[in-house]
């Protein structure tokens, strides 16, 4: 972008923003060109970016408005955000290899792009299956325990999670849960891949 091309859009979003805000408290052109003691063709020329303008008026028209000088370049040059909200309940249920009935698996983020940096899962437990599901894929896996309580394998070892509990781990060792305590059980299941690997 040039200088020029710069200084345009900034004039166009001033103007836009000082027209805005006139607008939003009821004023006309003429009412805010008297409080900042311009003529009303200047404000006119300046909403409709047809003139560039000093901080002095700039100044004098936040003044006029009832706004600081710092909220008329507010939103100037800020990205567009891409957060992705999933709404409660909204998650697409999938099947992961090892699943049984009784285990329901809620991907609460997706559509990330090519590579893969991580998958955010709900699991719902709802009652004891006959076999646990044994996971073992690249990358850490993070669980949150929100209800329920469960003892947990990773490798050799076994860890009691009740509600709040936090459990970190290397995912390719063999783990999954070793016997459910109390059901239903419910924890947030989140993996992050090396390099965009993607597990099964």
């Amino acid at each position: 972008m040039s200088e020029h091309e710069g200084s345009g859009s900034l004039e166009r979003y001033l103007g836009n923003t000082i027209r805005d805000l006139r607008q939003k408290h009821g004023l006309t052109i003429a009412d805010v060109a008297n409080l900042a003691g311009i003529s009303r063709g200047m404000l006119s020329k300046i909403e409709n970016a047809q003139t560039a303008t000093s901080l002095d008026t700039l100044s004098r028209l936040a003044a006029a408005l009832g706004v600081s000088i710092a909220t008329l370049f507010r939103g100037y040059d800020v990205r567009d955000g891409s957060a992705q909200l999933v709404k409660s309940g909204e998650g697409m249920e999938v099947v992961r290899r090892g699943t049984k009935k009784g285990h329901t698996y809620h991907l609460l983020a997706y559509d990330q792009g090519p590579t893969k940096v991580f998958e955010p899962f709900l699991i719902t437990i709802d009652h004891e299956s006959e076999t646990f599901p044994i996971f073992e894929h690249p990358g850490t896996e993070f669980i949150y325990m929100l209800e329920g309580e469960i003892e947990y394998r990773h490798g050799q070892n076994t860890y009691v999670l009740t509600p709040g509990d936090a459990l970190t781990f290397r995912a390719d060792i063999p783990h999954g849960p070793e016997k459910l305590t109390k059901c239903p059980i419910r924890f947030l299941s989140v993996l992050m891949y090396p390099s965009g690997g993607e597990a099964s």
